[in-house]
């Protein structure tokens, strides 16, 4: 492929039609893949990772993450039937590991939705060849994410057995005021609604794979899972009115989700956390971290499934570009929170940001602030934004930077209560850790089932941009 560069664009610069383009602009874009891919070679192409046997790199990849799954569902088990007394979490520090967990993999998985639905919406192509993955991680993550809230109440079948029926005897309700309760439904609701989306753009891909199927077990799965597509005009027509309503749907979701989030801590009077930045401040991190984890995987992806024809540098360079300007929000929200804190006049305020940067906290405080401010900023230069290894580790850095942002939000504004005599410094213990593990083997084992066994690519997406895709409108 040859890029464009100025001296392309000044060669087709026609003077005597005062100083208009001589080609269509269109042609001088970089294109969304590379070569000239028919729309068989597409067919063809992605198909071939769902009908292929397995490699031994896929099998081993997966044996890998399933054990580190296993072992962290032995320590769920382990947890439930010993009690949550083998977790870290203690006074002052009530609140740690578990919601830290909770907070990041609801962030990881904002970008599916919002690759899906608000670029959808704004009709940006270069999301095609992303789009599908994007959204299968949004699933995994939320999947991860609901496990806390679940055995943060150390016997759950408890949990359900106290809490059910609504209203109780004593006609009591739960407390719908409580941004606790708020968090159920809107990550219940953004959960549903994701599912809807990602299924419902795979119905046309899963009908492909169906009319491909040599097997009676393909061909029955996949006719069940594409819900009688024929492709006829009406089918189309259907779906992408029904994939437009759930863009409209799904994009307000993308900004309550984390928002109502934040509101678990910002309506609470702790220092540190009662603040009106936190929801931008959540969604834009939100944003940020789950464009780091898209790059993690589909650099992953594109390598080991032979991709790099619909997944080109054009599609990491934007992303990045992406992940360049959310990290300037994170940072710009850093900055702000301190000044608020010195701006309000509070004491306890002033002494909790003080105490992040140089307290006992400060290796955690100035890891985040290397990993989500410094280090992307990398990306200014645009050879670094077309290197997919530098890509890659940034991104590495990148998720654990806003680990650590969320549990810097969380332990530092809890150890240190009002009374110096009942301050503490919170460690996690083995099964913290373990647990942790645990849903980042989940949630890459989940993934390498999707990449396998479900087209990674949305095949009439990527088509839909190819060229001769489209009607011609010149006369003959």
């Amino acid at each position: 492929m040859t890029p464009v560069t100025e001296k392309h664009r000044h060669d087709h610069w026609d003077v005597e039609r005062a100083g208009t383009l001589a080609v269509d602009p269109h042609e001088l874009r970089e294109p969304l893949f590379e070569g000239k891919p028919t729309l068989t070679d597409v067919t063809e192409k992605v198909s071939a990772v769902v009908e292929g046997k397995p490699t031994k790199g896929w099998y081993a990849a997966v044996t890998l993450t399933s054990a580190l799954a296993g072992w962290g569902i032995l320590t769920i088990l382990y947890t439930v039937f010993t009690g949550i007394g083998v977790w870290g979490n203690n006074q002052p520090v009530g609140w740690a590991w578990d919601i830290t967990n909770f907070v990041f993999w609801i962030g990881i998985g904002h970008a599916g939705t919002l690759i899906s639905a608000i670029l959808f919406l704004f009709r940006q192509k270069w999301r095609t060849a992303i789009n599908r993955a994007a959204e299968a991680m949004t699933i995994f993550a939320v999947i991860c994410a609901l496990i806390f809230p679940i055995i943060h109440t150390g016997r759950p079948w408890l949990a359900v057995y106290w809490l059910l029926p609504l209203p109780n005897q004593m006609q009591m309700w739960v407390n719908f005021r409580s941004p606790l309760l708020w968090d159920v439904f809107a990550v219940s609701t953004y959960f549903a609604v994701s599912l809807m989306f990602w299924y419902v753009g795979l119905v046309p891909d899963f009908a492909t794979l169906r009319n491909r199927a040599k097997n009676w077990i393909s061909k029955y799965v996949f006719t069940f899972l594409s819900l009688g597509w024929t492709g006829a005009n009406r089918h189309w027509h259907r779906y992408e009115k029904a994939y437009l309503i759930l863009a409209g749907i799904s994009t307000p979701l993308v900004l309550s989700v984390h928002t109502i989030v934040s509101f678990d801590f910002a309506v609470s009077v702790i220092p540190g956390w009662h603040t009106t930045i936190f929801p931008p401040y959540f969604v834009a991190g939100a944003i940020f971290s789950g464009f780091a984890m898209v790059l993690t995987l589909m650099i992953i992806a594109r390598t080991l499934l032979n991709l790099q024809q619909f997944i080109t540098l054009k599609h990491i360079e934007n992303m990045n570009k992406i992940l360049m300007a959310t990290g300037l929000m994170v940072g710009y929200a850093y900055g702000v929170e301190f000044f608020i804190a010195w701006y309000s006049g509070n004491p306890y305020e002033k002494f909790i940001f003080i105490n992040r940067a140089f307290g006992p906290y400060s290796w955690a405080y100035w890891t985040m602030v290397t990993c989500n401010v410094f280090i992307p900023q990398l990306f200014w230069f645009r050879n670094i934004r077309r290197n997919l290894l530098i890509t890659w580790v940034v991104s590495i850095f990148v998720n654990i930077g806003m680990w650590f942002e969320r549990f810097v939000i969380i332990a530092t504004s809890l150890h240190r209560d009002f009374l110096p005599s009942s301050w503490g410094y919170f460690t996690p213990t083995w099964v913290d850790v373990s647990i942790f593990a645990g849903t980042i083997g989940l949630f890459l084992t989940l993934f390498l089932l999707f990449a396998k066994y479900i087209p990674v690519l949305a095949i009439s997406e990527v088509k839909g941009i190819l060229p001769g895709a489209q009607p011609s409108h010149d006369h003959h």
